[in-house]
């Protein structure tokens, strides 16, 4: 379980990481829509070769699995379009910050409700403060 954590730590690292090379590649070319575009290309190829090589037989299933959970393709979609047209002008902290705050709310009723096959985790007062107190302190570093 250690390394999952690792794991997690280093994709959130990943985000603002990708949100400011993103943004940047958008601001050079010119257009935010074709950075998010080279951006999806290279996570397909990657992506792609990756399940090729864990698991090619996943790929036939595609075609029984509910076609609600593709959506979630349209949320990747939006957050990359999103944050590569919005940090350039708002900054990729403040622009993280709310992407932060968004997900905390989200996850927070995506537990509490079981959402998508989750794992329900009711949201308890002590697990509410706690997100609060998450969202202050992200708030207090993008006001520091």
């Amino acid at each position: 379980m250690p390394h999952h954590i690792l794991i997690m730590l280093a994709a959130g690292i990943g985000i603002p990481v990708l949100a400011a090379l993103n943004a940047a590649l958008g601001r050079h070319i010119g257009s935010p829509a074709v950075a998010a575009t080279v951006l999806f290309v290279v996570a397909f190829a990657i992506s792609a070769s990756v399940a090729m090589m864990t698991n090619p037989q996943a790929v036939t299933k595609l075609i029984t699995a509910p076609k609600h959970l593709f959506l979630g393709g349209t949320f990747v979609a939006f957050y990359v379009l999103s944050i590569t047209w919005i940090a350039p002008s708002m900054g990729v902290g403040n622009a993280v910050f709310l992407v932060l705050l968004g997900q905390l709310i989200s996850a927070a009723a995506i537990d509490h409700f079981g959402l998508f096959s989750a794992q329900a985790a009711p949201l308890t007062p002590t697990r509410a403060a706690g997100i609060a107190l998450m969202a202050a302190g992200v708030f207090v570093t993008q006001k520091a």
